[in-house]
């Protein structure tokens, strides 16, 4: 259902559209679920790629794209570009949300259960 309702906005609004970055993240969910993390991870980068370009490098959503990019790369052991893409995701929630908003404390709770890269 994720991959019809992607095509469909894909189709009706284009490759770049906010809505089709709000498929793109939902379908990639499924994909890390299913242990198919090199398919997830290129769709959490197409989505964040889209919404860079829609709100800019420093918003809310930008920082939801990123922890999830974020959660793949960690289990894929790129450890040191999960640390990277969780504490910009932190920085910007920080600014945004502040310091006890719960996305910003879900993000620092992921960035301290990751392992010393």
């Amino acid at each position: 259902m994720y991959e019809r309702s992607l095509a469909a906005d894909e189709a009706t609004y284009g490759l770049e559209y906010p809505t089709v970055a709000i498929r793109l993240n939902n379908l990639a969910g499924v994909l890390q679920n299913q242990r198919d993390l090199v398919e997830a991870k290129e769709l959490f980068e197409r989505a964040l790629a889209i919404d860079e370009e829609t709100y800019g490098l420093e918003h809310p959503t930008v920082a939801t794209r990123l922890n999830n990019l974020a959660n793949v790369l960690r289990e894929q052991g790129d450890l040191v570009g999960a640390k990277e893409r969780y504490e910009r995701a932190l920085k910007i929630l920080v600014e945004w949300r502040g310091e006890e908003h719960p996305y910003t404390v879900s993000v620092r709770q992921n960035l301290g259960r990751l392992p010393q890269a």
